[in-house]
């Protein structure tokens, strides 16, 4: 059974609901197995054993969440050559634009050779006052349907062999 590995970090809760709403769509799709890991806890034993990848996290002060960027600097060389051809997609949630964090994180997974199969989807939840930043994100309907559809697309990709 293919293996499909979810990584994320949610300080708000955006990152989070979109991560969920991918493992969702990933479940709903059939005959692969997901693997739902806070950064923190990821690391390269687990992108090992995955047959491709989803990174869910915020941008913090356009950067990626340095909660992401530990879990990719934990593993990067660990895997490196190792991963090379396995399927991903990226869910950023941003205040403002998120194109930093976006950059950052797909440089990485061009770096360990993955093919991203899907555009990296950016929310943008539009918190620019402090009060705004810090608060509990709530995520629009529309925009968890995409972070479904990102999680069904790589499911079905694997089970069916296309990536």
């Amino acid at each position: 059974m293919k293996q499909l590995l979810i990584v994320w970090f949610s300080r708000t809760g955006g990152s989070r609901q979109l991560a969920e709403a991918a493992r969702d769509g990933a479940e709903d799709t059939g005959e692969v197995e997901t693997s739902f890991l806070r950064a923190e806890d990821a690391g390269p034993d687990d992108l090992l054993s995955a047959d491709g990848y989803i990174f869910a996290c915020p941008e913090n002060l356009a950067a990626m969440a340095g909660e992401m960027k530990a879990f990719f600097d934990r593993s990067y060389y660990e895997v490196l050559g190792r991963i090379e051809g396995r399927p991903y997609a990226a869910l950023i949630c941003a205040g403002s634009d998120g194109e930093n964090a976006q950059r950052q994180l797909e440089r990485i997974c061009t770096g360990w050779r993955l093919k991203r199969v899907a555009d990296t989807r950016i929310t943008n939840v539009g918190a620019q006052t402090k009060e705004e930043i810090l608060s509990r994100k709530v995520i629009a309907e529309a925009e968890l349907a995409k972070a479904r559809e990102t999680g069904a697309t790589l499911a079905a990709g694997l089970e069916m062999g296309v990536f």
